[in-house]
């Protein structure tokens, strides 16, 4: 409501608004509010265009975010003779497969980023020169490089279609390259002391600076490590794999060999393995440190699991077609009997 003050030249006692007066206030203000409306809606385009700008550039082009990834060139070198893999038929998804860009667009890899975008930040990650040392309580201790790995274990070398889940409740179907871990475990010869198999990741603050000493994040447990007991580890499903999609693994996928583990949460597939070690008591891991509840040594698949958010459903990275939890992500055959 608008009050016309009284003027000098208003009728004597005119303090009511006049009608004229009263219509152009009311003109006024309506152009006032389009003028402020149509200044509102540029800046909430604005930010909505800026941020669309932002989502497409964390996302980056197809061809980049897999070329981003690419491993070391003597890397390469030393795998490609070891694909394609034959398949191994046991296995099936049961569901379509993820497409790869997808797959390599979103992706948890801690030492280079707190967002899922960790294509954007692992070019200076070298994987050569690579070694995967294996000890512990073991007869036949080794270090091997990747191409003698893959050499020593040629016969095993197989693709497997493995569904994978993450415990934040998107999951994936990918076709893995690689070995059953337990082929790796019989080589070792473990002792009969061994009840654990502990998996080491890399420390290297020069090319990754979040592990640096300097950094908000040097209080995590650096270097990220893993582990399985003695049963889980001499199943049949644990693999490591040392490449995806019928080639080497990209770097934000754990390149040069990383462990897959299907029926568990996605954070037990420790990447970028330099240490395997038998020992003789359960490991502590890298998120089971940090958080117990959250990420319990265990961490099986589960849709009714003691996980403080619901775990009941999940989304499939790329299609957002979402499907009801498997327990042990549909591998109940394989490892129910481990845990009775």
């Amino acid at each position: 409501m608008f009050i016309h003050k009284p003027r000098p030249f208003d009728p004597v006692g005119g303090t009511e608004t006049p009608e004229r007066v009263a219509l152009a206030h009311r003109s006024l203000a309506r152009r006032r509010l389009t003028r402020r409306a149509f200044g509102i809606s540029l800046v909430g385009g604005g930010i909505a265009a800026a941020g669309y700008a932002g989502y497409r550039w964390l996302r980056g082009r197809d061809e980049d975010v897999l070329a981003a990834g690419r491993p070391d060139d003597e890397t390469l070198r030393r795998v490609a003779p070891f694909f394609p893999a034959h398949r191994d038929e046991r296995f099936t998804y049961g569901r379509p497969e993820t497409v790869e860009v997808e797959a390599a667009r979103y992706t948890n890899f801690y030492e280079f980023s707190r967002s899922k975008w960790s294509w954007r930040y692992v070019e200076p990650f070298r994987t050569e020169p690579w070694t995967l040392s294996i000890g512990g309580l073991c007869r036949n201790p080794m270090t091997l490089a990747m191409d003698d790995l893959l050499a020593r274990f040629a016969r095993e070398l197989c693709e497997r279609q493995y569904r994978h889940r993450c415990v934040e409740r998107w999951a994936m179907a990918i076709p893995w390259t690689g070995l059953p871990l337990k082929a790796v475990l019989q080589a070792a010869d473990p002792l009969a002391a061994a009840t654990h198999v502990r998996f080491v990741s890399f420390q290297h603050p020069d090319q990754e600076p979040r592990q640096a000493p300097a950094t908000a994040d040097a209080s995590f447990p650096w270097p990220y490590t893993e582990g399985l007991t003695m049963a889980e580890a001499a199943c049949e499903l644990p693999f490591l794999a040392v490449g995806m999609y019928g080639h080497a693994l990209l770097k934000q996928h754990g390149a040069p060999l990383r462990l897959v583990v299907p029926w568990k949460y996605g954070y037990k597939s420790i990447k970028s393995i330099e240490r395997i070690e038998w020992v003789d008591r359960q490991p502590l891991p890298f998120w089971t440190e940090v958080d117990p509840r959250s990420y319990p040594f265990t961490s099986n698949v589960d849709p009714s699991g003691t996980i403080p958010w619901s775990q009941k459903r999940e989304e499939m990275l790329g299609t957002g077609e979402e499907f009801p939890t498997q327990l042990y992500n549909g591998y109940e055959k394989y490892v129910a009997h481990l845990y009775r």
